[in-house]
C-alpha cells in the first residue's frame, strides 16, 4: 500500500477544507447547515494542514470566539425582535424554542418556527391573536437580522483567516 500515503491524500483533504468553508458560507444564508461552525471547521482544517505555521492558535481562538458570538446572536436577535414588537416573556421563550425546533425542519422550520413559537407563547400568556401575530412578525424579523449578522461574522472570519495566512 505504498501508493496510499499522506502525500496522496493531502489534495483531497485541502479540497474538503475549502468545501467546508464554502458550505459554511452558504449555510450562513441558507439555514440548512450551521454555517459559521462549518466555516470554523474548514479554517481549522486548513491551519492544521499547514502545521499551524501561517495561522496560529491565537487566530483560531479568536475565530472560535466569533463563532460562539454568531451562535448567540442568532438566538438573541430572534428574542429581541419579538420583544421589540411587544412580545412578553412567553412569546420570547416560544420564539427561541420555535427556532430550536425549527432547526430540525430545514428552511421552512427556521423561517416558521420562531413565528409559530412566538404566536403560541404570546397566546399562552393570555394575549389576543392580533398582538400574538405582531410578536410572531417581530420574531421573524429577528431571525432575518440574526442571519445577516451570522453571514457578516462568517465573512469576517474568512477575511481574518486570509489576512493571517498571507501576512
Amino acid at each position: 500500500m505504498e501508493w496510499l500515503s499522506w502525500e496522496f491524500l493531502i489534495w483531497p483533504v485541502w479540497g474538503l477544507a475549502f468545501l467546508l468553508v464554502l458550505l459554511g458560507l452558504a449555510g450562513t444564508i441558507l439555514p440548512i447547515l450551521p454555517g459559521v461552525p462549518v466555516i470554523l471547521l474548514g479554517l481549522v482544517l486548513m491551519a492544521w494542514l499547514d502545521g499551524f505555521e501561517r495561522v496560529g492558535w491565537w487566530t483560531l481562538l479568536w475565530l472560535t470566539v466569533l463563532t460562539v458570538l454568531a451562535l448567540l446572536m442568532d438566538f438573541i436577535a430572534t428574542a429581541e425582535g419579538a420583544r421589540r414588537f411587544g412580545a412578553g416573556r412567553y412569546a420570547i421563550l416560544g420564539a427561541t424554542l420555535g427556532l430550536l425546533v425549527g432547526l430540525f425542519f430545514g428552511i421552512p422550520g427556521i423561517l416558521l418556527g420562531p413565528f409559530v413559537g412566538a404566536v403560541l407563547g404570546h397566546m399562552a400568556g393570555k394575549a389576543n391573536l392580533d398582538d400574538s401575530l405582531r410578536a410572531g412578525v417581530g420574531a421573524s424579523i429577528g431571525v432575518v437580522v440574526g442571519t445577516a449578522v451570522g453571514a457578516g461574522i462568517g465573512a469576517v472570519m474568512v477575511v481574518w483567516f486570509a489576512v493571517a495566512w498571507f501576512i
